[in-house]
């Protein structure tokens, strides 16, 4: 915690020389980013729903809404939100397909992460798995200093995963067609690279495109080498969501991938800027998506809201048509 500390007093030490209108263009590359993924996701969605309207600009707030809290919130609240919002807007649609349409995104978003990932890995740029326990992260940090309480979160997850997987075969009996519906968008593939694909090659595009604007703003070298370093790092960071956005773990890794591209204290003060930053505008955009849909502007109450929601007696019991 302490280096998350040091990086944010370097960060307001350098904050007089931060090109200001750098970070704007940051910013609207940021917002456009969350623009092509929920009109991604929009148009999964619709194709698993040919028969019922689905709103982008509901889908556009429910997004909105989610970064918003996954912002401030560890541990993915902001996709409970997220999906309760999408559900509320749209009248008939199921939880398990809404659950299931965020697979089809991964398609995309995992490959190319992993390509990144591959590439960084090759080049020799990540830190090396013996030097992980010491980096200067609190996410790393806690696990490699508690192995026992790692091994039994492990097998919890597993066991809820299982529980979760045989409830869903036995208790829902169209589980496996409202799997399916996710998918539809993919039938045929024409359709999925028509209709999603060009939308999330333009999101990734813009988070480049966002950190290019960062690393002038800093005064660090813009160049295509260090802006995928840098999206490496905050892939890498938000693996283990302990902390909001993987605080912490993300400068670490920043301070080892860009060694020699500028000193350490503007590496931090660039990393905690742009997060920062970031944060802010997901947090405000999430309260006015929250405002406009719920009413009020609490993300808290909004989480509560969410998770508070149950869905309608099992459709198997009650003898009625399947609906969450």
């Amino acid at each position: 915690m302490s280096r998350i500390l040091d990086a944010t007093a370097a960060f307001f030490d350098t904050l007089s020389s931060v090109d200001i209108g750098l970070v704007g263009l940051a910013i609207c590359c940021h917002l456009l980013k969350l623009a092509c993924t929920s009109r991604a996701w929009r148009n999964v969605i619709a194709a698993a729903y040919p028969g019922q309207e689905v709103p982008y600009r509901s889908v556009l707030a429910a997004y909105a809404a989610g970064v918003g809290v996954n912002a401030i919130i560890p541990a993915r609240a902001g996709d409970v939100v997220r999906l309760y919002l999408t559900h509320r807007a749209i009248p008939g649609a199921t939880y398990t397909t809404l659950v299931a349409s965020t697979a089809v995104l991964a398609v995309v978003d995992m490959t190319l992460a992993g390509l990144l990932f591959l590439w960084a890995l090759t080049q020799g740029l990540l830190p090396s798995l013996d030097s992980l326990p010491d980096l200067p992260a609190f996410d790393f940090g806690w696990l490699f200093g508690n192995p026992v309480a790692v091994q039994v979160l492990v097998v919890a997850v597993i066991v809820v995963v299982v529980v979760l997987v045989v409830w869903a075969r036995y208790r829902i009996e169209d589980f496996q067609h409202r799997i399916g519906q996710a998918f539809a968008v993919m039938r045929p593939p024409s359709r999925w690279l028509r209709s999603v694909v060009p939308w999330q090659l333009a999101d990734w595009t813009l988070r480049l495109t966002t950190i290019w604007f960062f690393l002038g703003a800093f005064g660090i070298d813009q160049s295509v080498r260090n802006a995928l370093l840098v999206q490496v790092t905050l892939s890498l960071a938000t693996l283990v969501p302990a902390t909001p956005g993987g605080l912490g773990t993300e400068q670490a890794f920043l301070t080892v991938v860009l060694r020699g591209a500028a000193p350490s204290s503007t590496l931090l003060a660039f990393s905690v800027g742009m997060r920062l930053t970031l944060t802010v505008v997901n947090v405000l955009v999430g309260i006015v998506a929250i405002g406009l849909t719920l009413g009020h502007v609490s993300l808290r109450r909004a989480v509560g809201d969410a998770r508070a929601a149950q869905p309608p007696p099992d459709p198997a019991e009650s003898g009625s048509s399947p609906k969450d």
